[in-house]
C-alpha cells in the first residue's frame, strides 16, 4: 500500500510565516545544489582532522545516484541504511534524495526483530550497511535473516579499516546473495544526464523515520522534503545559524536530531558538521579542539557524561556559542552545571518528534537559565502549538493536557498505517504528540511526560518528568526514571529507578525526603530502586517500557500518606 499523501499537504507558506521561511528551497536536492553552487570549496564535514568539501560530497552523490539508477531503482523506491555517522551515510542520503528514492534510516544496534519488521514494513529494496559495528559482523547476520526479508534485493556493505568478514580485498562480501561493496558502486562515475530521475516535489517522501518506541512498537513516520526543510528553517532562524557554524555531529543520523537538526540545517546555511561515528566524551573533546565546534547538540544524558569526563576538565571551549539539549528540558541541576562549564554560552532546549521532522519547539534566545531549566521553549516560526483535552478541544493557558502542534514540519503520516495515521494526524493539520504539557500566557511549554507514562495515585494524576527533575538534582544521581506500578492501596504508586553517579552511594530515603520537601506528598515515589543502568533507545532516550516492575515492597513501618 505504501504512502498516500494526506489532506494536510497544502501550501504551508500560506500561513503567516517569516519571509525567510518562504524562501527556503523546496526539496533536499535543491537545497544541496544551492550550497554546492554558493560554497563549493567550503567544508561540509570535519572528520579526523580533515575536511571534506561540499563539492567533494557532490561528486560522490552523483556517482551513487547513477549506481542506484543502474541497479534499477526508481522514484519512490526505498533504500535502507544501517551505519554509523559517516561520509558514506551522508552520500547515501543525498543520492537517494536526488533520484527521488526514500531513505529508511536504521540503527546499527538493531537486531533480528527490528531489522525484519522495519525492512519488511517499509518495503525496502536495497540495504546499505556497515560491514561491522564493534565486534558484531553484519555479513553473517544478514545472511541468516535474508530469507525473512525477501523484498531486499541488494545488500551494500561499507567496509572501513580491516575489512573483516565481508571478504578480503577485491573479493565479494560474505553476506546474502546480491551483496556488493560500497566502493564498487561509488566508482560508477558521474551521473549521466540521460539517466536523470523523475522530478522531486516538496510533498514527496524523503525518509521513513521509525519512532524510538519508548512506550510501544515503532511506527514509520513519513518525512517529506518539504517537512524536513520547514523544520530545519525554523531552527536556523531561532538559533541564528549561518555558514560559520560548526555543529557537533554526535546525534545519530538515523534520527531527526541528526538528519534534520544537524545535516538539514547545514544544507540551508552552508555550515559544517564535526563528524563523529558515535558518542563518547573523548571523541567530543577532540572534535571541539580540532574543528572549532560552535554548536553542541545532544540529549541531557550526553551532557552529564561530558561534564563528568576528564577530557573536558581543561578543554578550551571558547569556540562554543550554543549548547542544545534535545528530548526534554535540561533539568535545573544540569543547567547550572552546564552554565558553569560553558560560561557565557547560550543554553537551549530543542523539542521535536519523528512526526515533526525535527524541531518544532525551541527555547527563545531571551530565555533565562531558570526558564530553560523548567520549560522546553516556544513554537518555532512556521509552527503552532496548543494544549488540548482528551477530546481534542483546546484548553486555557496553565491547564495541563496533551500538546498538539501544527505547521510545515509535520510528517505525512505513518507509512502504510492508515489507522495509526488517522488517530495521530488530524484532517486540519494538528498532530497529537502524546506528551502531557502546560502552556504559559507567552507560549512557553512545560513538558510533564508522555501521556502513556502518567499514572494515577489515589485519584491524583502524577507526571514522572516533574519527579525526575527533582531526583536528578541530587549529587548522588547520574540518571533516573520514574514509572507507575500497581499498588493495593492507591491503585498505582511511583517507583524511581536510579543510577548512582560515579563513586557515589545512593540513599533511597534521602531521595524520597528531597521529593517530599519539594513536591506534594502524593508525588513522592514509594519505591526507589538502585540500578546499574537504564534501558535506552538508539536516540539516547530512556525506554521505560523495558523497566522491570520490582517485587512488592515489604510493609512500611509508618503509614503512607495520600
Amino acid at each position: 500500500m505504501g504512502f498516500v499523501p494526506l489532506a494536510l499537504f497544502r501550501d504551508w507558506n500560506a500561513l503567516d510565516n517569516d519571509v525567510s521561511l518562504q524562501a527556503t528551497p523546496a526539496t533536499v536536492p535543491a537545497a544541496f545544489a544551492a550550497r554546492v553552487e554558493s560554497h563549493p570549496d567550503a567544508p561540509f564535514l570535519h572528520t579526523g582532522g580533515e575536511e571534506i568539501s561540499f563539492a567533494e560530497i557532490s561528486a560522490a552523490v552523483d556517482s551513487m545516484a547513477r549506481a542506484w539508477l543502474q541497479m534499477g531503482l526508481v522514484h519512490g523506491d526505498r533504500i535502507a541504511i544501517a551505519a554509523a555517522n559517516s561520509r558514506e551515510w551522508l552520500v547515501t542520503y543525498l543520492s537517494a534524495a536526488k533520484i527521488g528514492a526514500v531513505l529508511v534510516p536504521l540503527n546499527v544496534v538493531y537486531r533480528d526483530r527490528e531489522f525484519i519488521h522495519m525492512l519488511n514494513q517499509s518495503g525496502t529494496r536495497v540495504l546499505v550497511c556497515d560491514a561491522a559495528a564493534g565486534d558484531f559482523e553484519f555479513g553473517p547476520f544478514l545472511a541468516r535473516i535474508s530469507a525473512e526479508v525477501p523484498g531486499v534485493e541488494r545488500f551494500v556493505f561499507i567496509c572501513s579499516g580491516e575489512e573483516r568478514s565481508v571478504g578480503g580485498t577485491g573479493g565479494s562480501p560474505t553476506g546474502p546473495p546480491g551483496s556488493v561493496r560500497w566502493e564498487e558502486l561509488e566508482s560508477a562515475g558521474p551521473a549521466d544526464r540521460q539517466e536523470a530521475p523523475a522530478a522531486v516535489e516538496p510533498h514527496h517522501p524523503l525518509a521513513i523515520i521509525y519512532t524510538s518506541g519508548t512506550t510501544g512498537t515503532p511506527k514509520g513516520a513519513v518525512m517529506t522534503h518539504g517537512s524536513a526543510l520547514a523544520s530545519a528553517a525554523g531552527q536556523v532562524l531561532t538559533f541564528n545559524q549561518d555558514s560559520d557554524d560548526v555543529i557537533l555531529g554526535t546525534m545519530p543520523w538515523n534520527h531527526v536530531g541528526g538528519i534534520t537538526a544537524t545535516l538539514g540545517t547545514c544544507l540551508l546555511t552552508g555550515g559544517s558538521v564535526a563528524l563523529l561515528p558515535r558518542f563518547h566524551p573523548e571523541l567530543v573533546a577532540a572534535a571541539v579542539a580540532q574543528a572549532g565546534v560552535t554548536m553542541m547538540v545532544g540529549v541531557p544524558t550526553m551532557y552529564k557524561m561530558m561534564l563528568g569526563s576528564e577530557a573536558f576538565a581543561d578543554l578550551d571551549v571558547s569556540s562554543v556559542r550554543l549548547c542544545v539539549a534535545g528530548g526534554s528540558n535540561v533539568e535545573p541541576a544540569l543547567a547550572h552545571a552546564m552554565a558553569g562549564r560553558f560560561p557565557g554560552v547560550r543554553l537551549a532546549n530543542l523539542y521535536g518528534l519523528s512526526e515533526t521532522s525535527g524541531a518544532c519547539i525551541i527555547s527563545p534566545v531571551q530565555d533565562s537559565l531558570d526558564t530553560v531549566s523548567t520549560t522546553i521553549g516556544t513554537a518555532l516560526s512556521g509552527f503552532e502549538a496548543r494544549i488540548v483535552d482528551d477530546l481534542g478541544s483546546p484548553l486555557p493557558t496553565g491547564v495541563t493536557g496533551e500538546l498538539q502542534v501544527r505547521g510545515g514540519g509535520i510528517a505525512g503520516g505513518y507509512w502504510d498505517m492508515p489507522g495509526a495515521t488517522e488517530a495521530t494526524f488530524t484532517r486540519d493539520g494538528w498532530l497529537f504528540t502524546g506528551d502531557i504539557c502546560s502552556m504559559s500566557d507567552d507560549g512557553h511549554v512545560t513538558l510533564l511526560g508522555r501521556k502513556k507514562e502518567m499514572y494515577v495515585r489515589g485519584g491524583y494524576n502524577v507526571y514522572p518528568a516533574e519527579i525526575e527533575n527533582v531526583l536528578g538534582a541530587h549529587p548522588t544521581v547520574a540518571m533516573c526514571a520514574v514509572i507507575g506500578i500497581p499498588d493495593p492501596v492507591f491503585g498505582e504508586t511511583g517507583c524511581a529507578f536510579v543510577v548512582p553517579a560515579p563513586g557515589e552511594t545512593v540513599d533511597p530515603e534521602a531521595l524520597r525526603e528531597l521529593c517530599r520537601s519539594t513536591l506534594a506528598e502524593y508525588k513522592v515515589p514509594d519505591r526507589v530502586e538502585i540500578v546499574d543502568s537504564l534501558p535506552m533507545t538508539p536516540a539516547g532516550k530512556i525506554r521505560k517500557v523495558e523497566l522491570a516492575v520490582p517485587a512488592p515492597a515489604p510493609s512500611l513501618t509508618e503509614p503512607r500518606r495520600v
